[in-house]
């Protein structure tokens, strides 16, 4: 008796950026306008955090991985285990976890963690150049909100590195909002519907 042929099977997933885009719209947009006062306070901008920010991204970049993309999933599962950890940042701050935690906040801390991601984007924006014109500016604009908060919890210029973290997150935002609808009406209408704009062709991989 001889053995079957083995069989392959393609199955077709669909392409999880918009929705990972979408979550990181949602989530800078809620953020920004309290940095930038126009909201007060972050009672109501960590359940956005916690579901936007962090579980929209986390299932983008799940998504990813089964589509073999490395870039995206781990661009998608870096930034949602961001606003795992800022959520609960800001909740240890407010006092959720007790006032022993509370009282012995040291911002400073953050900031290494901030100067950590500022790194990591400078390598993805790298990444974004050969993939669309409007991701690269997405990530561009995250290079200067994680410059702004890093030079923020140290305490460098507070004001205006704040301020300057606040319109990138804001940027990053209406950006990231159009990037979800150019990523979900291009394929839907199987044309190019919102530009995205072509990659740079500086770093072309080995043939």
């Amino acid at each position: 008796m001889h053995n079957a042929a083995p069989t392959n099977i393609k199955i077709t997933t669909a392409d999880p950026s918009a929705i990972g885009l979408f979550g990181l719209a949602i989530v800078t947009l809620v953020a920004s306008s309290q940095k930038l006062g126009l909201t007060d306070g972050l009672s109501m901008v960590i359940p956005w955090a916690i579901s936007l920010g962090a579980f929209a991204q986390l299932f983008a970049s799940i998504q990813d991985a089964k589509h073999n993309n490395t870039f995206g999933m781990t661009a998608f599962g870096a930034y949602a285990f961001f606003w795992f950890a800022t959520a609960s940042s800001w909740m240890v701050k407010m006092g959720v976890f007790g006032p022993e935690l509370a009282s012995a906040v040291d911002g400073k801390q953050l900031g290494f963690a901030f100067i950590g991601y500022l790194i990591f984007t400078l390598f993805m924006t790298i990444g974004a150049m050969e993939t669309h014109k409007v991701l690269f500016f997405i990530f561009v604009l995250i290079d200067f909100l994680f410059l702004g908060l890093s030079f923020d919890a140290f305490g460098v210029a507070p004001h205006i590195f704040h301020t300057i973290a606040a319109y990138a997150e804001m940027g990053i935002g209406l950006l990231s909002l159009y990037g979800a609808g150019a990523a979900v009406l291009n394929v839907h209408f199987g044309r190019v519907f919102l530009p995205v704009g072509q990659p740079f062709g500086i770093f072309k991989p080995r043939g």
